[in-house]
């Protein structure tokens, strides 16, 4: 099955981001829609970042939404040099066959520069609606 990838670049800072449904971790009935995504942070700039925050927006079928923030990502602060790159993964629970994520990264440069990176906006879509 076809996965598509969403990726956005801004402050030299690449994030890329492949979401994918957990059928065996779903159970529709029970109005729960488990999503994986697998995110990959490429510094193309010069200067070394660290990733400080993440602040997401995650919207379901609905159009209803809620914010998410916390300090750094699986309870790692990244620093990432010019040229390297920080995968990780994660998941979120949806009550809606469908939804969106989108958000941000707080990072700061070597230099002291706070830097607002944004994670693109990506679909979560359940193999129901494939």
């Amino acid at each position: 099955m076809y996965q598509p990838t969403f990726v956005e670049v801004s402050h030299d800072i690449s994030v890329e981001v492949k979401p994918i449904y957990l059928e065996e971790e779903s159970h529709a009935v029970a109005h729960k829609h488990v999503f994986a995504y697998f995110i990959t942070i490429k510094n193309l700039g010069s200067r070394t970042v660290q990733l400080l925050r993440r602040h997401w927006e995650i919207e379901n079928a609905s159009g209803s939404t809620h914010e998410v923030d916390g300090e750094g990502v699986i309870g790692q602060k990244p620093t990432i040099e010019p040229g390297g790159e920080h995968t990780y993964n994660s998941f979120c629970v949806l009550k809606s066959f469908r939804g969106s994520m989108k958000g941000f990264y707080t990072m700061q440069s070597d230099d002291g520069e706070q830097l607002k990176v944004r994670i693109p906006k990506f679909r979560l879509v359940s193999h129901v609606l494939n």
